[in-house]
């Protein structure tokens, strides 16, 4: 078990738990069906990782998908945020803004969650200003940053309040990583699978609390959070 883990995989395993448990524990908190979570971590640091979360709601009107895109974008910048997270249990449990941003946009594996808010960004943009031209740079750039901002000031928030949750399922994810048996060469593999029935039965997944996407000072894309 992990005991076996070399220190330094142990280590990046750790940092890649965060991050798909931060995606799982925003999910359930806005509300999406959540799967199992899955994690595999060579000795040589390559990695994979997943969260299983179901796209499937109803939305029965223009406000409704405006929210379900603002959650969505919120469940994919919550990895990286929660990859950040300080590993002691002494540190102050707060964000790296710029260490995330640089998870987002770099080549560890988040660039794809950063592909999927770019074009989700966009669509939650034209939806919220459906007059504006097509060559309006400026303008559509300052609108996309203020949505984004908002956005991501909002997730922050969500995941430094429940970033002891998602320590405590990173934790777990890394306690249940076996090493893989290869036939042929040395195992240098080692991984897990933590089903969604096996996570509903923790403690930590069953007080996730349900939020809303904006609090009480924040109403959507056209309005700023104070």
């Amino acid at each position: 078990m992990t005991t076996k883990l070399p220190t330094a995989v142990r280590g990046r395993a750790l940092q890649i738990a965060h991050h798909e448990m931060g995606h799982y524990v925003v999910a359930r908190a806005l509300g999406f069906e959540t799967g199992g979570v899955t994690l595999t971590v060579t000795k040589d640091f390559r990695h994979q990782g997943g969260a299983s979360i179901t796209l499937v709601r109803p939305i029965s009107s223009l406000e409704a998908m405006k929210e379900h895109l603002e959650a969505r974008i919120m469940v994919l910048l919550a990895g990286a945020m929660a990859q950040t997270l300080p590993s002691k249990p002494s540190a102050a449990k707060r964000v790296d803004k710029p260490k995330a941003t640089t998870i987002l946009k770099g080549e560890q594996g988040a660039e794809q969650d950063y592909a999927k808010i770019r074009e989700l960004q966009y669509l939650l943009r034209n939806i919220a200003y459906p007059d504006t031209a097509p060559t309006s740079g400026e303008r559509i750039a300052a609108e996309l940053k203020a949505m984004t901002d908002r956005l991501w000031d909002r997730t922050q928030e969500i995941i430094e309040d429940q970033a002891q949750t998602v320590a405590e399922l990173a934790g777990a994810l890394v306690d249940g990583m076996v090493i893989v048996e290869q036939w042929g060469r040395a195992a240098d593999t080692y991984e897990v699978v933590l089903t969604g029935p096996m996570l509903e039965r923790l403690r930590a997944v069953q007080v996730i609390p349900s939020l809303p996407v904006w609090t009480d000072s924040c109403s959507g894309v056209v309005q700023r959070c104070k």
